[in-house]
């Protein structure tokens, strides 16, 4: 896992980086178009079910398919906090042809492998401690 930095633009955005390249822009607006902290909670949920979910709907659908993967989430304003996230993973499969019951066993391998693999979701189901440091350079 790569170590990841944000810096904030003149425009008040900010952008998110990793050391191996990765990049998304992010910020408090999301009328500007930005996907704000609470949204990207969400993306990576979502992209995490997505890339745990890819290998047993290609294998069943052909290399290039996927999931849908939406993600929405109880805020409690309060305690400025989600309290439950709820994930509704969809396979279009409707061009495969596939018998009811290889549809529920697709439907179950795919849970299988979110279940096992998405290192986000056993994040969030834990009390992840969070350290922080703040230094000031003068």
């Amino acid at each position: 896992m790569s170590r990841l930095w944000v810096e904030k633009n003149k425009d008040g955005s900010w952008d998110a980086f990793s050391d191996d390249g990765a990049h998304i822009k992010f910020g408090h607006s999301s009328d500007r178009g930005l996907f704000s902290p609470g949204d990207l909670v969400k993306v990576a949920l979502a992209g995490c079910a997505a890339l745990s979910s890819e290998m047993p709907v290609e294998s069943v659908l052909g290399e290039g398919t996927g999931a849908r993967i939406v993600v929405d989430g109880t805020y409690d304003s309060d305690a400025d906090a989600y309290t439950s996230f709820e994930e509704q993973i969809v396979v279009d499969a409707t061009k495969a042809g596939l018998s009811e019951e290889d549809a529920k066993k697709l439907a179950e391998r795919v849970r299988r492998h979110i279940e096992s693999g998405c290192t986000v979701m056993h994040t969030y189901r834990e009390a992840t401690p969070v350290r922080m440091n703040v230094e000031v350079r003068r």
